[in-house]
């Protein structure tokens, strides 16, 4: 298991009120979703449109990915939401 995150790509779902990011297992995409609501227990007062919710996340990102790896590691799939 070697999740990178060498892409600093992430974008902001207007429906889903959630971000997503992409991380890699060798030659493996690996989706990530982390909603919205996870970002107001970094931050309780985000603001509500899509670029302060991106800055919340960039402010976090390596707690973020913790995160992520942490949940890779419970098992492989190729979506996780982060909740």
């Amino acid at each position: 298991m070697a999740l990178t995150f060498p892409n600093p790509s992430r974008s902001y779902d207007t429906v889903k009120h959630c971000v997503w990011f992409w991380g890699y297992d060798n030659a493996s995409e690996i989706t990530f979703l982390v909603e919205e609501h996870v970002l107001k227990h970094f931050e309780s007062a985000i603001g509500p449109d899509e670029a302060d919710v991106l800055a919340v996340f960039d402010r976090h990102r390596d707690q973020i990915l913790e995160i992520a790896r942490a949940r890779y590691g419970e098992g492989q799939q190729k979506i996780y939401a982060l909740h």
